[in-house]
């Protein structure tokens, strides 16, 4: 499973997993976590528009993925 930070406001982190590949894109899950609060959503992310997110840095690997946030 890969892990891909999310830009977003400083106070927020946010990130999302790759958990599975399928020809037309991926299923990915998204966690969203502020002020000690986390958010967890899990959805279908096409593949042109993930590729559009990386492209643009929106979302980039993260350098090890973390198993939690703290």
């Amino acid at each position: 499973m890969k892990r891909y930070c999310i830009k977003c406001e400083p106070e927020r982190v946010e990130f999302l997993d790759v958990l599975r590949e399928t020809d037309d894109g991926y299923l990915v899950r998204v966690v969203r976590v502020k002020d000690g609060y986390e958010k967890t959503v899990e959805e279908f992310m096409a593949r042109h528009l993930f590729e559009m997110c990386v492209k643009t840095g929106y979302i980039y690997e993260a350098a090890v993925a973390a198993t939690s946030v703290a």
